[in-house]
């Protein structure tokens, strides 16, 4: 069964809450950097992923990623 974008966008979100930002704080626009969300967070959000979708991250994927939703977008694409 195909995920949506929205579904992918959802997901993530909420892992990144997860993290430590507020919910009103994540949004497609804001970066990593003002959630205070570092490398080790990005690999757990791999880790979550996968176990949600199936899909393996590397850390390449994340490499140029500066905002929500870029990320958001990278996983999308691969689910």
């Amino acid at each position: 069964m195909p995920h949506t974008a929205a579904e992918v966008q959802e997901f993530v979100f909420q892992a990144l809450v997860s993290f430590g930002p507020e919910p009103d704080e994540v949004t497609r626009d804001a970066t990593l950097e003002a959630l205070d969300i570092d490398s080790l967070d990005l690999t757990e959000l791999g880790q979550l992923v996968e176990e949600k979708y199936g899909i393996r991250l590397k850390p390449e994927d994340f490499e140029d990623v500066k905002t929500v939703g870029e990320a958001v977008d990278i996983i999308a694409t691969k689910v």
